[in-house]
């Protein structure tokens, strides 16, 4: 009898993974179905005026480019904001009427609180926020097409972030992943009726719903775009997608920081993956479509944690039970072919798809990088960069 109850408890779990393995080809299907997500009528009267709050700790070498390409923005009604937190005496931008720049005069030390001195700092009640980190670059449409959105009525809107550098096999393979993430957790999320996931930039909110959300929160700034979209989604709100607010981001080209980063995003994913179960759930109760298929998606763990898992399934499978190891081998080619049909959609250049041989060198990366999971509160929330890059390297972007 217990033999029973262990061998459909190991049944259920490899199900369920399984299912979480193949949901992306799935998703698609039905994308296919519905089509993009258009920006629908305007149904307010509102004329969006911005709050763009750039943070930094500890280094401020980036800081001068990305409020160049603020700066050239098409849509004039903003002001930027810089909080330059434990960035020393350096000059960081000459004097700008749209520029204030902020240095704490003690440490923060917490992204959050950054945002929330750039909010006490406004020059005037700005209804958007918009938060861009220190090393991006934004297409000079960004605001441009958030406007609809906001004018549709959502209350929350994620943009696009592209690679801005793809110079080592690690950058590379970043930018991969992060293409793999924006087809399917973004753009097919949203157009199938959910919300388009957070990337803890080039994001932008109502004032009222970010103010607030700052006044409730107990975070330490770690994850709090994890937290942050949680309380969107309990709170039966959608986060729209815009395709077209294009902000460049910098990824991580060597092998030390690459760990740290992940280990910081390992560990967000162990601490809030019950946020899943919780919006799961009320969708359940709300007969939510936004907040079923939001919470199933949260449970999903760190790609590469999925595939190591399937594969031990496979493994295990070809001494247990032979007919489920080509179970497994078939939903590791529908996969495949969800993998590529994410890329083929966001148009990933020629050279990119040479990078897919080093995926296993990624993976080992991210596998060591779990090790340090625990202890990742205690790394270095600044990430250095090896290049300073600017606006030459978005000139011949889209």
């Amino acid at each position: 009898m217990t033999g029973n109850v262990f061998y459909n408890v190991w049944l259920i779990i490899q199900g369920i993974t399984a299912i979480i393995l193949v949901f992306p080809l799935f998703s698609y299907l039905v994308f296919l179905w519905t089509g993009k997500r258009k920006v629908g009528v305007p149904l307010t009267g509102l004329i969006p005026d911005y709050g763009i709050i750039v943070t930094a700790y500890g280094y401020a070498g980036n800081l001068k480019h990305v409020i160049e390409s603020l700066l050239n923005q098409r849509y004039a009604e903003f002001v930027i904001y810089v909080v330059a937190d434990n960035c020393g005496d350096e000059d960081i931008y000459p004097y700008h009427e749209k520029l204030v720049i902020l240095k704490p005069e003690t440490v923060l030390g917490n992204q959050l609180k950054s945002h929330l001195l750039a909010i006490k700092n406004f020059k005037r009640p700005h209804n958007i926020i918009t938060i861009i980190d220190s090393d991006n670059l934004v297409s000079p449409n960004y605001l441009e097409a958030l406007n609809p959105w906001f004018q549709e009525g959502f209350q929350a809107v994620q943009g696009v972030r592209r690679a801005k550098n793809t110079n080592t096999e690690y950058a590379s393979v970043d930018a991969l992943n992060e293409l793999y993430y924006l087809f399917y957790d973004r753009i097919v999320l949203f157009a199938i009726g959910s919300s388009a996931m957070l990337s803890g930039s080039g994001m932008a909110f109502t004032s009222p719903l970010y103010k607030n959300f700052l006044d409730k929160t107990k975070s330490t700034g770690a994850g709090f775009d994890k937290i942050l979209q949680k309380e969107i989604l309990y709170n039966k709100k959608r986060i729209a997608f815009a395709e077209e607010a294009i902000v460049y981001d910098e990824k991580t080209d060597n092998a030390d920081q690459l760990v740290k980063q992940r280990a910081r995003w390992n560990n967000t994913w162990f601490r809030y993956v019950r946020f899943g179960f919780i919006i799961f759930w009320q969708g359940l109760k709300n007969f939510s479509l936004n907040q079923l298929l939001f919470g199933f998606v949260l449970l999903r763990p760190p790609l590469f944690l999925l595939l190591l898992l399937s594969g031990c399934f496979f493994l295990m499978n070809l001494f247990v039970h032979s007919i489920l190891a080509w179970v497994w081998i078939i939903c590791f080619l529908l996969f495949i072919l969800a993998f590529f049909i994410g890329l083929a959609n966001t148009g990933t250049d020629k050279n990119l798809y040479k990078s897919i041989i080093h995926i296993p060198k990624f993976m080992i990366i991210q596998i060591i990088s779990l090790t340090k999971a625990s202890k990742a509160n205690k790394v270095s929330v600044a990430t250095k960069h090896s290049v300073t890059r600017g606006l030459e390297e978005i000139k011949n972007k889209p």
